[in-house]
């Protein structure tokens, strides 16, 4: 008997440690998706779970065992890897099976919490779209609107006694609305819902931190609810400091996270005012008191760098008088535009592009235009060759490649990379390519 029972123990366990629950999905257009990858988010790390290849109809399964712990899994189909994913609740009770289309996004087909959670947004959607509808058609039916407020407020009252003891409450608690008690015109209702937009917001809440949530919420913030497209950058400035108050008591390692998203997106979207905005208000504080030397190197590099500074210095020599001088960047009088190229000669683009550069420079007028070619090389004989080719440029030797200091101070970490600078040596243009360049020249 106790023989038969080992025996039945050490058949059943393994199966049990080895699939308890499973997460079945389906990718469509299928010939788009190759593998998926899952995660276990918490709200500092994201760990990594498995991945999965997918096959040819798209499908793919992850397996989870009793380590699982119940939480927010994040699956990840493309690169990078922060664009390309979206969350599922895993409650550690119940399989999971969903779709997912780029365009239409993920669909839940299994799963009581993640169908709840998604039941809810479009409930609430379908009412506020007819709170907008009523203001659209500039209504006078009072009772009409508090009707639809009243059914606003049935609905996420419903919907929270629906979700009690499940971890999708946090979402439904989070995404509770502004609902006002008597009529309000439509200016007044708008002023009230971005008032009122962070209310119900739990910034220390560990599912909330462990989610996209937090950093949907802000974004939408910034870039919608509160965004006045006549004066962009005082709204958005305006909008980050409501946020920031807003989170003031979270832990602040997600305030790090948050702000560090907040301020890649304004630097991705070149408002590079904003962006330093964030660093100089918030973010240089945050990393000094994390002592996140790292963070701190980059805001200071990217504000170094931004248009209006003037560019970092360094020592090059020139020609005259058939003298050989040192000079610094800062002190040269040559030319109304100064082109700072850096370049190798193993790069293929650079072999192809700074050609192009001198041809277009030679027909411009004498003290019109200064190209400075600073060559990032690991050896000078091939270099030393080339050069002789541009007697045009003012060249710079960057001994090391990568880990050149002119380089660095550019933040420079691909050939070519340019910089276009006014005759005070101020950073006006940062083409991406030589393309670019041109076209700033043309428009300049």
């Amino acid at each position: 008997m106790i023989l038969n029972r080992l025996f039945f123990l050490t058949v059943l366990l393994p199966s049990i440690l080895i699939a308890q629950h499973t997460i079945d999905g389906k990718f469509s257009p299928a010939k788009e998706y190759e593998v998926a990858l899952l995660y276990r988010v918490t709200p500092t790390v994201s760990e990594y779970i498995a991945n999965v290849k997918v096959e040819e109809d798209g499908s793919f399964q992850f397996q989870l065992d009793s380590t699982a712990t119940k939480g927010i899994y994040r699956i990840v189909y493309a690169i990078p890897q922060e664009d390309y994913n979206f969350d599922v609740i895993y409650n550690g009770k119940e399989d999971i099976a969903l779709t997912f289309n780029s365009e239409t996004g993920v669909k839940f087909k299994k799963s009581i919490e993640n169908k709840l959670l998604t039941s809810y947004t479009d409930s609430m959607s379908m009412v506020t779209q007819s709170i907008g509808n009523y203001f659209r058609q500039k209504s006078e039916d009072t009772l009409a609107l508090k009707a639809i407020f009243k059914t606003q407020e049935e609905t996420q009252s419903n919907y929270e006694a629906a979700a009690k003891s499940t971890i999708a409450l946090s979402f439904i608690k989070a995404n509770k609305p502004y609902v006002p008690k008597k009529f309000k015109d439509v200016e007044t209702y708008v002023s009230n819902l971005k008032k009122h937009y962070f209310d119900y917001v739990d910034f220390n809440n560990e599912t909330l931190q462990s989610s996209s949530f937090l950093e949907e919420r802000m974004l939408n913030y910034v870039f919608g609810v509160s965004f006045n497209p006549v004066d962009e950058i005082t709204s958005y400035k305006k909008s980050i400091d409501v946020f920031y108050t807003a989170m003031k008591k979270a832990p602040i390692k997600v305030k790090r996270i948050l702000l560090v998203s907040l301020w890649q997106q304004m630097a991705d979207l070149n408002f590079e005012s904003v962006a330093n905005y964030i660093a100089e208000a918030y973010l240089m504080d945050i990393a000094v008191s994390l002592n996140d030397q790292e963070l701190l190197h980059g805001l200071m590099l990217f504000k170094n760098l931004s248009l209006g500074s003037e560019a970092p210095d360094f020592s090059l020599e020139i020609e005259k008088n058939k003298k050989t001088l040192t000079k610094k960047l800062s002190t040269l009088d040559l030319a109304e535009r100064y082109i700072l190229v850096f370049w190798s000669s193993t790069c293929s683009h650079c072999l192809d592009e700074v050609p192009q550069l001198q041809a277009y420079i030679k027909v411009k007028e004498k003290g019109k235009v200064q190209v400075i070619a600073i060559a990032l090389e690991n050896d000078a004989l091939k270099w030393k060759e080339l050069k002789a080719k541009y007697p045009e440029f003012i060249h710079v030797y960057g001994e090391g490649k990568w880990d050149n200091e002119i380089g660095n101070d550019y933040g420079v970490t691909a050939t070519p990379t340019y910089f276009v600078l006014d005759k005070d040596k101020h950073i006006i243009s940062k083409p991406e390519d030589f393309g670019a360049l041109k076209l700033f020249f043309e428009k300049d």
